[in-house]
């Protein structure tokens, strides 16, 4: 049965007071479509395939069944949750962390590589019901005999085609078959793809497919504008958004560390509140700008495509594509950090006529028509159709 409303309907659902009244500890009033149709039949035991867009509550299609199955007189690990990305596992064990506050005796701990392990090893010794963790570091601690997975109850994998995609099937595989064949398995993804649909045939009994369709009020608000230039004027293009003082929390994307470096550090000496994030920034340096960026401290993230999955904040206003993504998925992982949480979000590319040829590819893919808009001779940005003074209150 799929369920619609919020507080009533998790208590009919039989969730506990505890877990009801952190969903709305956390100011949450309605399921979503995709915990509406998970949360009734995960908490049956049966296996499941989600297929649903980011950004529409999948954490808690899954954290509130894994949390009423713990037993929180049993100090093994019960429940374990798999991420492709460092970011995106911290994200869902704070959510998941959220959700417990009312629970007594619930211990979570997220393990991935680039932390010490003295660390990971501290959390470790608590005993943790409930471990998030990426494939590579959890397998790590298998190896080495610091985590078993024969008690698990409830196995997900999350973002599993881009955790797949990633090169991690291998190592996801061991992991599956290192807990109990009876364990409970749930996948979801973006999409599907041939990794997703083999680790579904070899390792789920009987699944429920569940898909969440991104449209109507599943699909990301997001009004998408398409800005003409040349190389040269990109910069000073970008410049012209940022002082409008509409939007208080930019994404930008970049598709080199390189690009993102020059960029953010150009904006930075330029007076703007900007940090960038990149594939050789070292952990620490990682964690306190996503922190910095979440709490406000920074109103501008400059990024790569490997921020793109597994950011998690409701309240950017604006994507900004400073570079046209070298695969048309990426555009749609880009701007789908904007527009969460039912907000209304916009997204703005850059495109030079070098890359009016991707950006054919990426509307054919993505099935949507943004607004072109251009500079006229007067620095002015115009509608390209009627050439009227573009105004940024959208």
């Amino acid at each position: 049965m799929e369920y619609s409303g919020g507080h009533e309907a998790l208590l009919q659902m039989g969730i506990s007071k505890e877990v009801v009244e952190a969903f709305d500890w956390m100011q949450f009033k309605e399921l979503t479509a995709i915990q509406g149709k998970c949360i009734p039949p995960m908490m049956q035991g049966n296996d499941i395939i989600a297929i649903a867009p980011t950004g529409t509550g999948k954490t808690l299609g899954f954290g509130i069944p894994m949390l009423e199955y713990v037993g929180l007189d049993n100090p093994q690990i019960q429940e374990v949750v798999l991420a492709p990305t460092r970011e995106l596992a911290q994200q869902i064990a704070e959510e998941l962390t959220n959700l417990a506050h009312f629970i007594k005796g619930v211990r979570i701990a997220v393990i991935y590589g680039g932390q010490p392990f003295a660390k990971q090893m501290a959390a470790l010794k608590k005993r943790p019901q409930i471990i998030v963790a990426t494939p590579g570091r959890l397998l790590d601690h298998m190896q080495r005999g610091n985590i078993t997975l024969k008690f698990v109850h409830t196995m997900v994998l999350d973002e599993a085609d881009e955790m797949l995609k990633m090169g991690f099937i291998e190592d996801v595989q061991k992991i599956i078959e290192s807990a109990d064949p009876a364990r409970q398995l749930v996948m979801f993804s973006a999409t599907t793809n041939q990794d997703v649909l083999t680790v579904s045939w070899k390792y789920q009994k009987d699944p429920i497919e569940i898909v969440v369709q991104p449209e109507a009020e599943n699909r990301p608000k997001i009004t998408q504008y398409i800005i003409e230039c040349e190389q040269k004027e990109k910069y000073e293009d970008l410049l012209y958004l940022l002082d409008t003082d509409e939007f208080k929390r930019v994404m930008i994307f970049c598709n080199t560390k390189d690009m993102t470096a020059r960029l953010c550090s150009r904006l930075q000496k330029a007076g703007y509140n900007a940090e960038c994030l990149h594939g050789d920034i070292r952990q620490s340096q990682r964690d306190k700008v996503m922190s910095g960026y979440r709490k406000g401290k920074y109103e501008i993230l400059v990024a790569t495509d490997v921020a793109a999955r597994g950011i998690d904040v409701d309240d950017v206003e604006a994507v900004m594509n400073y570079d046209l993504p070298d695969k048309k998925e990426y555009y749609v992982h880009r701007i789908g950090r904007t527009g969460r949480a039912k907000r209304q979000g916009v997204s703005f590319s850059f495109v030079t006529f070098s890359e009016s040829v991707r950006m054919d590819e990426i509307l054919k893919y993505i099935d949507t028509e943004p607004t072109p808009l251009v500079f006229d001779e007067f620095g002015t940005l115009c509608y390209k159709a009627d050439g009227k003074p573009f105004m940024t209150g959208v």
